[in-house]
């Protein structure tokens, strides 16, 4: 695994607007960053990011299943009691799921270690799966790469797969919060692969979604919305006006709610005891008291923390960092510290795509910090050898 630096394309952004990555740059900052890539060989993402990644999928998939079966389990996880038969449900009916992200610390000397799961709403699909893959082939064109040059991404094709699976149906809605165009570039992205598989798919932002008096979730026409792919997290649905109404309505939802069990970091504590010392999981435990100071060599972490926010962090050496944010409100763990390898002045993440249950790719993130956030550049990557 190396970092080599590449000339951009002079005409990069005209390239990635076209496939509506209209966010390359967040507050005047370069958010898509191509000017270097990182290296991979094909058994580093085999064994090292590929393998790891189904092996803990596997274990979350475990984990679900022993939780739906405990309300002790589903109470620890923060979900609202009301719901626990929405949850438990959806499993056992064996509701669709479409896709996650693992966050890896890699730097090749040693197994990936998987900092978090994404598994309900995660971000970055679109130039995981679509901008970097173009960028590969127009620099394979320019000259810029050897022709035999690749990438660990089948994140398309496998969304296709899976949108294809889903069982047959009516109009398939993609919705995100409005104004968010990072929410908007994601939902787009997907509603174009349900598309390639035959699906009538529709956007609407999710304060236009109505509720009839009978409890059935609308359009803006009246029209049911029999399947629903909400970039919105269930431990706010849960806590919200509409959300009582989700368990007696007749939507399909995707996520399904048996992701919130595996979206929140308060799983990361029971990976662990299920799996105790496997490789590619970290120590973590619940933070019984979060006034006490971060233990050198720890992060502690909110259970429902989004792109580095409230995140407090302790290196070995007792330097403290620490993000801001507005996820007070629930539990804290802490995990033992991974730190992210060092490229340069750039710590660098590894996300790790799942589609369906297929490990189907990655995404890079760097940043200054040993904090990954919202503003952290993507950087693109390349397999050779």
């Amino acid at each position: 695994m190396k970092k080599i630096t590449v000339p951009e394309r002079p005409d990069w952004r005209e390239h990635v607007e076209r496939e509506g990555f209209s966010f390359h740059t967040i507050d005047g900052e370069r958010y898509w960053d191509e000017r270097s890539y990182y290296q991979f060989t094909e058994a580093q993402i085999s064994a090292d990011i590929e393998a790891p990644t189904k092996a803990v999928h596997e274990m979350c998939m475990d984990l679900v299943a022993r939780v739906v079966e405990s309300e002790a389990l589903l109470e620890r996880l923060a979900i609202p009691p009301q719901f626990f038969d929405l949850v438990r449900t959806s499993w056992k009916e064996g509701h669709p799921h479409l896709y996650g992200r693992f966050d890896f610390s890699y730097d090749a000397s040693g197994p990936a270690k998987c900092i978090e799961a994404n598994y309900d709403t995660p971000t970055s699909l679109l130039e995981a799966g679509a901008v970097q893959l173009l960028w590969l082939e127009d620099q394979i064109a320019r000259g810029v790469l050897p022709p035999e040059a690749t990438q660990f991404n089948t994140i398309a094709e496998d969304l296709v797969r899976a949108f294809a699976a889903f069982p047959a149906g009516g109009p398939f809605y993609f919705s995100a919060m409005s104004g968010s165009v990072e929410d908007r570039g994601t939902t787009d992205f997907l509603r174009k692969m349900a598309g390639h598989a035959g699906i009538d798919a529709r956007h609407i932002d999710i304060e236009q979604i109505g509720l009839t008096a009978a409890g059935r979730f609308v359009d803006l026409d009246g029209r049911w919305i029999e399947r629903l792919f909400k970039l919105h997290a269930w431990e706010h649905i849960f806590h919200e006006e509409f959300g009582s109404a989700v368990p007696g309505c007749d939507t399909q939802f995707v996520e399904p709610p048996w992701k919130s069990i595996v979206s929140n970091k308060g799983m990361l504590p029971l990976l662990w005891e299920m799996n105790p010392g496997h490789p590619n999981l970290l120590a973590a435990h619940i933070d019984n008291d979060p006034r006490q100071p971060v233990p050198s060599g720890w992060v502690r972490k909110p259970y429902f923390s989004r792109e580095g926010a409230n995140i407090e962090l302790r290196t070995a050496d007792g330097q403290l960092l620490t993000e801001d944010g507005p996820y007070t409100d629930a539990p804290y763990i802490l995990q033992a510290l991974a730190p992210l390898p060092k490229f340069g002045d750039s710590y660098t993440l590894i996300g790790s795509w799942v589609v369906g249950d297929v490990a189907s790719g990655i995404g890079i993130r760097e940043d200054d910090s040993l904090i990954t956030k919202d503003s952290s550049r993507f950087v693109p990557h390349v397999v050779l050898g």
